[in-house]
Formats: C-alpha cells, sequence, structure tokens
C-alpha cells in the first residue's frame, strides 16, 4: 500500500498565520497539524509515504526529515489547481499498489486498519449540517452510488471528510489522467470527486465508513477547536511551580510560564514566555511572549509578542501587540 498526503494548500483562511508558515506545520495540542497525521501513518505497513507540498515546501520537508527516520517522498505542487491535480502528480510516481489518501490538514478518528479492510474502495464520510461546503455522496444498500462536489441541493448530508482508500488505482489514474488532459474542471479546480464520480460510472464499487471524528484545521475557529478535542483526548496534565495549570493543557518542556494560570485547553509551544497572565482556550506559538494579558479563544504566532489586557486575539508570526 502507499500513501498520499496532500498538503500544498496555502491556508488563505488562516492568514496572518499562513503569511509565513505553511498550514501543515500551524500547532495544535503540541505539535503540526502534519505531525498528528504522520504519527498515525508511520505506524501502518506502507510501502511508500508520499507528501505533496506547495507553499514553503522546503519548511515542510524540513520539519519531516528532521522528525521521521522513516523514508518519505515529496513532490512539489507549482500549481494549486486543486486536489485532483495534487493526487495525480503523485500517481505519477507510485505504481499500481492500493493507495490510502488522507488530506495534510484534516485530522481523522478513526481505525485506519478497520478503515482499509473494508472493500477495495472505501471513502470517509460523516454527517454535516452544511452540505452545500463539501464534496456529497449518496449511499444506497451499503454502497456509494453518486459523488457531487459542493452541491447547490444536495440529495444528502454524508460529507466526504478527505480520507480514501482506493485499490483500482488504474481506474483512478485513468480518470484523473482524461480529466486534466481535457481541462475538465469544476468550480475552476480538478476535484477528486469528480474522479471518483467517474469510477462510479465506469462501475467501480465504493463503500462508505463511518468515521469516529473528523477535526478540520482549516480557520482559526476549527483550529482552536481541535486544539480542545486533542487535548481532552491526551488527557495532558501539566504543572510549573508558581502558576496553575488547568487540565487538559499541554506546555513545552523548555517554555517557560511565570505568575500564570494556563488552561483549560491551551498549548503552549517551544521556547514561549508567559508572564502575568490568564490563558485559556488558546494556542501559543514558538518562541512567543505573552506578558500581562487575559487572552481566551486566541491564536497568537511564532515569536509574536503580546502585551496587555487583551481578550482573543489572532496575532501572526513575529508581530507585537500590546502596551510598550
Amino acid at each position: 500500500m502507499n500513501v498520499i498526503i496532500p498538503a500544498a494548500g496555502i491556508g488563505s483562511r488562516l492568514r496572518p498565520h499562513t503569511h509565513t508558515l505553511p498550514k501543515a506545520l500551524l500547532h495544535v495540542a503540541g505539535k503540526p497539524i502534519l505531525g498528528h497525521i504522520l504519527d498515525i501513518i508511520t505506524r501502518l505497513d506502507a510501502d511508500e509515504i508520499c507528501v505533496i507540498t506547495g507553499f514553503m515546501g522546503d519548511d515542510v520537508e524540513k520539519y519531516v526529515r528532521n522528525r521521521y527516520s522513516r523514508p518519505i517522498r515529496f513532490v512539489r505542487q507549482e500549481e494549486l489547481l486543486g486536489l485532483g491535480y495534487a493526487v495525480h502528480l503523485a500517481l505519477a510516481g507510485l505504481d499500481d499498489r492500493p493507495v490510502l489518501i488522507l488530506l495534510g490538514d484534516t485530522i481523522v478518528e478513526t481505525d485506519l486498519s478497520d478503515f482499509i479492510s473494508r472493500g477495495d474502495n472505501v471513502l470517509g464520510l460523516l454527517p454535516v449540517d452544511n452540505p452545500q461546503r463539501f464534496g456529497i455522496a449518496d449511499v444506497s444498500d451499503g454502497v456509494v452510488t453518486r459523488l457531487v462536489e459542493k452541491p447547490d441541493q444536495p440529495q444528502s448530508t454524508l460529507a466526504i471528510i478527505g480520507l480514501y482508500y482506493i485499490s483500482t488505482v488504474a481506474g483512478l489514474r485513468k480518470r484523473l489522467d482524461r480529466m486534466i488532459a481535457s481541462n475538465q474542471k469544476n468550480q475552476g479546480e480538478f476535484q477528486l470527486t469528480d474522479a471518483l464520480q467517474g469510477m462510479i460510472e465506469d462501475g467501480v464499487r465504493f463503500v462508505p465508513y463511518s468515521v469516529d471524528g473528523w477535526y478540520d484545521c482549516g480557520e482559526r475557529e476549527t483550529l482552536i477547536n481541535t486544539n480542545r478535542h486533542l487535548l481532552e483526548r491526551l488527557g495532558t496534565t501539566e504543572s510549573r511551580e508558581g502558576s496553575v495549570i488547568i487540565p487538559p493543557s499541554y506546555i513545552a518542556p523548555t517554555a517557560t510560564v511565570k505568575a500564570s494560570v494556563i488552561g483549560p485547553y491551551v498549548s503552549v509551544s517551544d521556547r514561549a514566555i508567559i508572564e502575568n497572565s490568564i490563558i485559556r482556550n488558546s494556542i501559543i506559538g514558538f518562541q512567543a511572549e505573552v506578558r500581562n494579558a487575559l487572552l481566551h479563544d486566541s491564536l497568537v504566532g511564532h515569536r509574536a509578542v503580546v502585551i496587555g489586557d487583551f481578550r482573543a486575539v489572532n496575532v501572526g508570526d513575529s508581530s507585537e501587540v500590546g502596551y510598550f
């Protein structure tokens, strides 16, 4: 089995943080999003892992090579032409062994070994309240009958959540090659959903799989919510002399915390400094400084400085906010 992790998105909805850092390396619950994904993937018996990079791809590659000894191949996506195009690039260097595809900005809770055992072609699905925003699957008698990308009038609420297992790789390759050769775009991009629908029309059988949890990291609010959930699952507890740490919270060993109340649901990255502050439900970046502040529902970027009585902030890397 081969594994493809598309991680080339620019993360426009997470600006200003993604002006200086690729989305896959944003921190959540103590490590980058991509780190959570790779920690799961590297435990599988995969023949090859391929990570598709784009904006600041060298930083993504450096992070992976420094932390994972397993060989991982990187493919650069120069043009952001959609998920279908990204998978097409990855398949160009792979054989026709089954492929597991996981999006690089989404954390999925499920038993992947069980997932890939459910059939030759399996799609991870989950009901959503706003199906117009997603690729949607129609299911009948335990089989996926139709896939539509962001339908105006969805017939189902089952969203395709970015987890795919495909044994019929030759069929996927054929459909993607045909789509790109004919410039068949949907909403300005080559959609993987359209290629999979073409496979269904060719007679390929897909079975649905309901995942336990699906945590999007594509916006500030969803990133903070994902941080909250992962900390609850990990049950992380910390202690620092002279401060109160309310679990679940994560504080990196190299972070400094003085005379503060941290938590619940706070992640503090390496070499951050927090003094005389109260922080809850927030993510504090690498080498960030927070002093004399009251923060909640906040993202403080790497090397950012926040000083003063602010309530909720969204501060990008290397920025300064406060009274100086």
